[in-house]
């Protein structure tokens, strides 16, 4: 499937993602003035649980279309993923058919969602695979780093693998930022030194976002 995900279905994707996000806890969003009103855009997510991903599209002011594993797409979630504008990537190796479908959200000016990371952790940004450096050098699109804070903190007491119903979640959005050194070059060393800028301005947004929330 290499098409351009379906911005329609994005947008269906963020009305089930307010409905849900809103209805289920008590997201505090700070800073969404902050991502680009239009334009192609990436949002870094820092990944300690799976509501982060519908977290974030529940309160970005704009539709996401989110990298996301393939492992996610099982059973029925795999058809409503696609549906809503998402992502698959086969993490295993290059996955060119997914690299593309990402570009092509952000030629057509769209917001591409990535977890930097590759894969959920302790959300601290310290280890970024190479993938967020690429298409941010090759698309030119500024990235907008967001740290979602909470979502580990309070286990539920019917589901316990989510947080507490109705507890607070932080949502903090960031300061858009170039990840090029201005050049256009896409060699191993400019994307190296893409990766290493990036992951200044994550982790210092990171720990920007934890002062400003006590987290």
């Amino acid at each position: 499937m290499s098409d351009t995900p379906s911005l329609k279905g994005a947008a269906i994707g963020r009305r089930i993602g307010i409905g849900l996000m809103y209805g289920l806890w008590k997201p505090r969003v700070l800073g969404a003035w902050r991502v680009p009103a239009t334009g192609p855009v990436i949002l870094a997510v820092n990944h300690s649980h799976n509501i982060d991903g519908p977290m974030v599209m529940g309160t970005a002011p704009r539709p996401l279309h989110f990298l996301i594993k393939k492992e996610a797409y099982v059973g029925p979630l795999g058809p409503f993923l696609d549906g809503i504008g998402q992502v698959k990537v086969d993490r295993s190796g290059t996955d060119r058919t997914a690299v593309g479908r990402a570009l092509g959200v952000l030629d057509n000016g769209g917001a591409l969602g990535i977890f930097p990371e590759g894969t959920r952790g302790d959300g601290d940004f310290a280890s970024l695979r190479a993938g967020l450096a690429y298409f941010a050098v090759r698309s030119g699109a500024p990235i907008v780093p967001v740290a979602v804070l909470g979502s580990t903190e309070s286990r539920g007491r019917l589901v316990k693998g989510l947080p507490a119903f109705k507890s607070r979640v932080d949502v903090v959005f960031g300061s858009a930022f170039d990840a090029g050194d201005g050049t256009g070059r896409r060699t191993r060393t400019a994307l190296d030194g893409a990766t290493l800028r990036i992951q200044d301005r994550l982790t210092a947004h990171l720990a920007d976002a934890k002062r400003l929330t006590g987290r």
